[in-house]
């Protein structure tokens, strides 16, 4: 069994219902709304595609801890483990895929968006799948297209392009509405620890982000950059956030508690589309991919709270403290340093460029195709791509360059089911 099982996870209402009714497949409600009603517009699992018909690949996720990762196809959608690498599941559909499959760490729990090629799954519902009991046990039904859906143990989170919904995991009770500048991306991450209880966000203006501590009823905007914000990511606790604008060039690493800006790094000189920003567990290097088919490694000089990175709601109330009056406290040396330029002794006269951080370690994988990045066990990393790549390579956390790949799947096309 590929997950592990959320028994009672939730208890449905009978007060939680749709006033318009429950959207059908391919139409839009007239009203933001969620309903527990299936009404047979979720085909179950019996109603199996011809698996010899091939898939095409709609999207790729990580889970919250990347031990695993889904891909949605245009016949359903699939989950794959990393280490060892290995498809687990897969559910094959004949009413079409999904262009979001959202995991819930390793349990049974899937949120799922309908999107590709002829898919019959509308995009503007969010499907609570439960794959234990093999059912779709509550479904959320919007005006508009669905961007993003991010999940964690305690709260189910839907993005649209000018706004967010936060709901109680327990009894999908609507908690929150957060408004934001237009998010085409659905950019949007949580905190995952649980004593921390943190969202970020596209604020309200360019280059802006939202964080929103709602353990400690606090919001904190941070201007990040000067153009709109590309990529963001948080770590497990949520007091560090790095972040990439549309220019592509700097990353930036933020504290949560009071926007002071800890540290930046430079993946070039051009504009790129990022893809994907990941921090490693143990916050000592960052992991970036772009447009031009290089996945970076920075090393970090932020300090971790906690020995595991965790930190309980009070912890962050003293960091606030802490941070605020000094920045000596976060900023400690790694095992590696960040390559520099040569004339980086003339800050201040030559332009920034010169006194940039550059990566570390670099993976080179194809331009033509997108690629996300995530730390896995070991100095390691793990890449996946929407042209069905998986790749695993580790780097020299002393010496730094190019890192060694150590495994390859072509993972919509080899047979890496378990047995």
């Amino acid at each position: 069994m590929w997950f592990s099982v959320v028994k009672d996870r939730i208890r449905m209402s009978s007060t939680v219902s749709n006033p318009q009714g429950v959207l059908q497949p391919g139409g839009y409600g007239g009203h933001d709304s969620r309903s527990n009603s299936t009404s047979g517009s979720f085909v179950g699992p019996e109603s199996e595609s011809n698996e010899n018909e091939e898939a095409e690949l709609v999207s790729v996720s990580w889970n919250q801890d990347s031990s695993c990762f889904a891909a949605g196809t245009s016949h359903g959608f699939r989950i794959y483990n990393c280490e060892p690498f290995k498809e687990t599941f897969r559910r094959e559909l004949k009413n079409g895929g999904f262009k979001i499959v959202e995991m819930l760490f390793r349990s049974n729990i899937l949120a799922l968006v309908g999107g590709g090629p002829n898919s019959q799954y509308p995009s503007n519902k969010v499907l609570i799948w439960d794959d234990h009991q093999s059912r779709c046990i509550s479904e959320f039904a919007f005006r508009s297209e669905i961007r993003s859906v991010k999940l964690r143990r305690d709260r189910i989170v839907v993005v649209l392009e000018h706004k967010i919904y936060v709901y109680n995991f327990m009894d999908l009770r609507l908690l929150h509405q957060i408004e934001t500048q237009a998010n085409p991306r659905g950019l949007c991450c949580l905190s995952h620890h649980s004593n921390t209880s943190v969202l970020a966000c596209p604020g309200l203006h360019r280059g802006e982000i939202r964080v929103e501590h709602f353990g400690l009823n606090m919001v904190q905007i941070i201007n990040a950059h000067d153009s709109s914000i590309a990529c963001m990511t948080l770590t497990l606790d949520g007091l560090l956030l790095a972040t990439a604008s549309t220019k592509g060039t700097l990353i930036r690493i933020f504290n949560t508690m009071d926007g002071t800006r800890l540290q930046e790094v430079r993946r070039g000189v051009d504009r790129a589309d990022i893809y994907s920003i990941a921090l490693s567990p143990n916050v000592q290097w960052l992991a970036v991919s772009s447009v031009k088919g290089t996945v970076h490694i920075f090393s970090l000089r932020v300090r971790v709270v906690g020995e595991d990175s965790h930190s309980t709601e009070n912890a962050a109330l003293l960091t606030q403290h802490t941070y605020s009056n000094s920045l000596q406290g976060l900023v400690s040396p790694t095992t590696g340093t960040n390559p520099g330029s040569s004339l980086s002794f003339m800050r201040g006269v030559l332009p920034k460029y010169f006194s940039s951080e550059w990566s570390y370690a670099q993976f080179h994988v194809s331009e033509v195709t997108q690629f996300f990045a995530a730390f896995g066990s070991h100095n390691t990393v793990a890449i996946i791509g929407m042209d069905g790549s998986f790749y695993r390579c580790s780097f020299d956390p002393v010496n730094g360059g190019e890192m060694g790949q150590l495994e390859y799947f072509h993972f919509l096309k080899t047979d890496n089911r378990t047995q």
